[in-house]
């Protein structure tokens, strides 16, 4: 289901965090992410975002469209598609436009679909995120 976006061969992945690394703090991306490793803090990308699965994230989560066969302790949100397969672990609420969740995976929290893609927080301007946070 999800070739398209991540072929086997190649691909137009500009960052991989392997499975020995561990990332602590803000990661901020505007290409394609794959984490096989530990993230701990925020993770954003404008584009989107593999989870493979042996990858532990605690941390935030935002991306264009996100595909989790690992663990992830914290809230995701995909402003297209998200894909759970059946060995993700998610404990959050997870939020996007598409999801679609294999048999056999785990998600503690809440999930939410919305008709309109989601605006990523780290792409909005000043003027608006003062707006949001006078909600």
């Amino acid at each position: 289901m999800f070739k398209e976006l991540y072929p086997k061969e190649g691909g137009d992945v500009e960052t991989v965090i392997g499975p020995s690394v561990k990332v602590e703090g803000d990661f901020t991306s505007k290409g394609n992410v794959t984490v096989e490793g530990v993230v701990h803090g925020s993770l954003k990308t404008e584009k989107d975002l593999k989870v493979g699965v042996g990858a532990k994230i605690s941390a935030s989560v935002f991306a264009n469209n996100a595909f989790i066969a690992g663990e992830v302790k914290g809230n995701v949100k995909a402003s297209g598609r998200l894909e759970l397969t059946d060995t993700s672990k998610i404990y959050g609420d997870i939020e996007a436009k598409t999801i679609i969740m294999a048999a056999g995976a785990l998600m503690n929290g809440k999930c939410t679909m919305c008709n309109d893609a989601l605006p990523l927080p780290h792409l909005q301007d000043n003027d608006a995120m003062k707006k949001n946070n006078k909600k």
